[in-house]
């Protein structure tokens, strides 16, 4: 970002930031929001609370640096800091609750951590950053890298690292960190663990902003209900497509994992144990939980937004209903104030009374065919005399008697086909007896099909004409290579 001196001046008119820093009271308000809302970690805090811890630091102020230092009220002093124009306190109420509750906004954070940034440090570490700006680099070159050769190479040199590390420890050779190394982390650790506790406010504050957009859209909306609610879900889908919403997720996603949490709380235990460390940050004891319960916070502060844009967007659609029903009442109270006007003629042709919709899901299931058991027993002959002979020329093949030719046919072979089998035992029933070896099944052999080549088969039909199909090639092969017919049919299998 370019500071030039437009861009301050506007800059300075439009942060909240800025004006908390040079407010009259900024040492109060930054000490105590500090005291509440970063030290102890506090997210949201009721009214009543509020006011009271305020009173005391009030009071306890005034005692020692004078009566009149501050005049004011703690209730005064909650509502200017939470006013619009300041906008340092977020003052809302809950869902079911009707006491406001308070949190700090993004700008009393970068205060926050400006102010620190003034304080003189009794040690500057600067390995670790070094460190850490060359790590990243790496891994945004490796990571957007599409050559496989220079990856592999990549990998390689890490490897590489690897052995010489692990061989130097095998002979004994153990690089361990020194005091100042330790340090030098341990500080960049905290400053980041600190850095990454402050965003979630900023997050948060920026979802909102995203839903007030909406809203303010919703409300001047004048086309149509489809490309409203198109326009608004791919809005609100917009916030997890982000980069800022991938990150956040990628990192909520991350925290939750059980054995994430473990390993962390396990490095932070031994980590503060070091004498190199000295005197531990208190806050880093409690930094996992702070984090989860401030990601839980904004994916909650998320559903909160969504449920109310719902609900926004219902009443909306049922203000749009009432208003087309005040226009057809307006339309039938004046088609019949005109009915038995002369030369008026209201008559008009609609091509349906209401649109016909089928939903997909409105469709019935699949219901399947309930089969009747055929009782064949107790069958008595009619008394009427019909004609039978229909019954009579039904063609039935004996699929046992196909399988026993293909047995046979196989004998000691590991495979024959169709038309060789034909060739030694010609087709007796025509068509249907070619089609029911297509549909033979027999444990002792499959069928294969070859629909590459294709094969003529022959018979002689009953009137004597020979005739002739073209059918793709078929191979019976044995499922069983060391068992042939012959000996099941010996062994009476």
């Amino acid at each position: 970002m370019d500071l030039d001196y437009d861009r301050l001046v506007a800059l300075r008119k439009q942060s909240a930031a800025w004006r908390l820093l040079t407010a009259g009271n900024a040492a109060l308000m930054l000490s105590f929001f500090n005291k509440v809302f970063v030290e102890q970690g506090v997210r949201s805090i009721p009214g009543s609370e509020l006011i009271e811890r305020l009173d005391d630091e009030l009071y306890a102020l005034n005692e020692r640096l004078g009566v009149g230092t501050f005049p004011q009220s703690a209730k005064a002093y909650l509502d200017l800091w939470s006013a619009p124009e300041n906008g340092w306190l977020r003052k809302y109420y809950p869902p079911d609750s009707d006491e406001p509750h308070f949190d700090a906004s993004a700008a009393v954070e970068k205060a926050l951590s400006w102010v620190r940034s003034l304080e003189e440090r009794s040690f500057v570490g600067t390995e670790s950053r070094l460190n850490t700006i060359v790590d990243l680099l790496r891994q945004m070159t490796f990571g957007a890298e599409t050559d496989p050769e220079a990856r592999l190479a990549e990998l390689m040199r890490r490897r590489h690292e690897i052995n010489e590390e692990i061989a130097r420890v095998e002979a004994g050779e153990v690089d361990v960190l020194g005091s100042a190394g330790l340090r030098d982390r341990y500080q960049q650790v905290t400053a980041t663990a600190h850095g990454l506790l402050a965003d979630f406010r900023e997050v948060e504050a920026n979802f909102r902003d995203l839903d007030r957009e909406l809203r303010r859209k919703i409300a001047i909306w004048d086309g149509s209900k489809g490309r409203l609610l198109d326009e608004v879900l791919g809005s609100r889908e917009s916030i997890a497509e982000s980069d800022q919403g991938r990150s956040f997720q990628a990192f909520y996603d991350f925290l939750l994992t059980p054995r994430r949490q473990e390993e962390l709380k396990k490095l932070l235990a031994e980590v503060e144990s070091m004498d190199a460390i000295g005197e531990p940050d208190p806050r880093m004891r409690r930094m996992p939980r702070d984090w989860l319960e401030a990601a839980e916070r904004t994916q909650a502060t998320v559903r909160r937004l969504s449920d109310q844009l719902r609900r926004f967007l219902d009443d909306r659609v049922r203000s749009e209903d009432r208003r087309v029903m005040e226009l057809v009442q307006g339309i039938e109270s004046r088609a019949l104030a005109l009915r038995d006007v002369t030369h008026v003629d209201l008559a008009v042709e609609l091509d349906a009374a209401a649109p016909a919709i089928v939903l997909p899901m409105e469709r019935p299931l699949y219901t399947p065919v309930t089969r009747a058991p055929i009782d064949s027993t107790g069958i008595q002959a009619g008394d009427d005399e019909f004609a039978a002979d229909a019954l009579f020329e039904a063609t039935y093949v004996d699929t046992a008697r196909l399988a026993a030719t293909v047995h046979q046919a196989l004998g000691s072979r590991a495979q024959v086909s169709l038309s060789e089998i034909v060739r030694d035992h010609p087709l007796q029933q025509g068509l249907a007896e070619l089609v029911a070896y297509f549909a033979l099944s027999d444990d002792g052999f499959t069928t294969v099909f070859d629909d590459g080549r294709r094969e003529e088969i022959s018979w002689a039909g009953e009137d004597g004409i020979q005739k002739f199909a073209t059918v793709p090639v078929a191979i019976f092969a044995r499922t069983s290579p060391g068992i042939t017919w012959a000996q099941n049919q010996k062994e009476g299998r």
